[in-house]
């Protein structure tokens, strides 16, 4: 027992409440701002995708498409995805800020036949230190950029 649950304890006081640390943000042009602790993103429908690395060697990813994300926020995507709209972008950001960005449109699937993806885990096991607990993988692009690792924001944008 810690002192502070003997002093809460003995006086009757009510326990502070546990801030759980939120592992993933969604701000920007969205109608539901999100933070996304570990167990929302791992409760959320996964998919696989399977891109070579820098070195050529294939891998198989799991994890959620990013527009599905986008789309929990509220984010413009399908019909709506037209007019002004057509000018919004995505930023990703890592833990180191290094950031990376997206035309809205190459998300949406009524655009695109990819599926840019929110990866937790490679080959079967969760990503190592150092590249998650996140990571975006874009299959098809000549360079892995784009592979942003540690990822901890998402912010949606309209172009200036």
């Amino acid at each position: 027992m810690t002192c502070l649950t003997a002093v809460v304890l003995f006086f009757g006081l009510p326990a502070p409440p546990l801030r759980a640390q939120s592992v993933l943000t969604v701000t920007g042009e969205v109608s539901r701002p999100l933070a996304l602790q570990a167990a929302d993103l791992k409760a959320m429908p996964h998919t696989e995708v399977t891109a070579k690395e820098h070195d050529g060697r294939e891998r198989r990813y799991s994890g959620v498409p990013l527009v599905e994300i986008l789309r929990r926020a509220g984010t413009t995507l399908g019909s709506e995805l037209r007019g002004a709209n057509l000018t919004k972008y995505v930023i990703v950001k890592a833990a180191d800020n290094y950031e990376v960005l997206f035309a809205l449109p190459e998300l949406d699937p009524g655009f695109t036949s990819r599926t840019v993806l929110l990866a937790d885990a490679v080959d079967g096991a969760p990503l190592p230190e150092g590249v998650g607990p996140y990571r975006v993988i874009v299959p098809d692009e000549k360079k892995p950029a784009r592979w942003i690792r540690e990822v901890k924001t998402i912010e949606v944008r309209f172009a200036p």
